[in-house]
């Protein structure tokens, strides 16, 4: 999950909760296990990552894709996530009084 308390940038959020799925897994042992080297991952792996939001149109996706350090990356941002009530300060960047809540699924295939 990612949130973007001031803002209202879904893209942020989204990045957000990119970073925050990737985090709690490691691709290390892809090396040992499926014999990839530095040279050939980007071509043997692929990763596939779902951003729900509620403004799914706004979202760039290439600054998702570059949350991932390797493999071959495609982004599908959806209908979903969740816009609250928040606080509202221009200082801040607020557009308005809502918070964004992105989540994410992250799924990791090899060849």
């Amino acid at each position: 999950m990612g949130i973007d308390f001031h803002g209202q940038d879904v893209t942020k959020a989204a990045v957000k909760a990119s970073k925050d799925a990737i985090s709690k897994s490691c691709l290390i042992g892809l090396n040992e296990v499926a014999g990839f080297s530095q040279d050939n991952i980007d071509e043997n792996v692929f990763i596939d990552v779902t951003v729900a939001v509620s403004r799914p149109e706004e979202v760039n996706k290439e600054e998702i894709e570059k949350c991932f350090p390797v493999g071959k990356v495609t982004v599908d941002a959806v209908k979903g996530g969740l816009k609250t009530d928040g606080l509202y300060f221009t200082r801040f960047g607020d557009r308005d009084d809502s918070i964004e809540a992105c989540i994410a699924c992250v799924k990791v295939g090899i060849k």
